[in-house]
């Protein structure tokens, strides 16, 4: 049976190495191009300057081929929601993501990621991402022009760093990803812990969980029974019957008492 997804990874990897036999280079120590984005937001249309954006301010931008894509959406942007507060304690004011799409889809694909921190930035005449040197053609695949995978970080308005993925087979995502440029910020960071919670609606115990971790600050991602998955898969990951169940970076901790306990062990070793 053909894997239709499979097959939309592999053409679009084979068309980004065929229409770029070109190599990228850096913009770093000037300044980032003067373009006007053209933005939705409140049903109502909002021009932003590059100067409103970045004028004064500690930004990230990471630049990528479209919405709803392969690595786009099952790594390069949820890896940088993933590490906003990081960035921020970090002095980092905002962080965009930039694709050569309109406003429309890219506010669809956030909700549709559930993204609630990273902003979306529509270059959608790619004016900036021609200004930046870092268009490539898609035409095989009926994108047109889209942006090159990159990440930067700008200080007022000047670049001061760029990762600009290599031009090789397949569709490149080595440097440009949140973590490498998190390391060139703060090499020392503490990166934040992976914690899901299995959970069912009504449950008592499920309640109390999740207000432990909100009541500590700790992000989770909320695996509702019922909703894309089944008490099957409770029982076939965490060999229990019972809601909730918690797991923090690949280690099973157990229900709402083990994991208030886990939660106490963890502010004493901070103390």
């Amino acid at each position: 049976m053909l894997d239709i997804k499979k097959e939309k990874r592999i053409l679009f990897a084979q068309n980004m190495q065929k229409e770029n036999n070109v190599v990228y280079t850096t913009r770093e120590a000037r300044p980032v191009p003067l373009v006007t984005f053209k933005i939705r937001q409140d049903d109502s249309w909002v021009n932003v300057t590059s100067d409103e954006i970045f004028s004064g301010k500690n930004i990230i931008v990471f630049g990528l081929p479209g919405a709803y894509t392969p690595t786009c959406s099952s790594s390069h942007l949820p890896g940088y929601e993933a590490l906003y507060e990081v960035f921020r304690q970090h002095g980092i004011d905002e962080i965009y993501c930039l694709a050569v799409n309109d406003t429309f889809v890219l506010n669809a694909w956030a909700s549709d990621e559930k993204i609630k921190h990273v902003k979306m930035l529509p270059d959608g005449n790619g004016e900036f991402t021609e200004k930046m040197g870092l268009t490539f053609n898609a035409q095989e695949l009926g994108f047109g022009k889209r942006s090159w995978r990159y990440s930067m970080l700008v200080r007022d308005g000047i670049i001061e760093k760029q990762f600009i993925e290599p031009v090789e087979p397949g569709d490149p995502f080595k440097v440009s990803d949140a973590n490498t440029l998190l390391t060139y910020i703060a090499p020392d960071a503490k990166l934040p812990q992976s914690v899901s919670l299995f959970t069912k609606p009504g449950c008592p115990f499920c309640a109390k969980a999740k207000h432990m971790l909100n009541d500590r600050n700790i992000p989770f991602e909320e695996i509702i029974l019922g909703q894309a998955t089944t008490s099957i898969s409770l029982k076939a990951v965490t060999g229990q019957n019972t809601t909730p169940q918690a797991f923090v970076d690949g280690v099973y901790i157990g229900d709402t008492d083990q994991l208030e306990e886990w939660l106490s062990h963890q502010e004493d070793t901070m103390t």
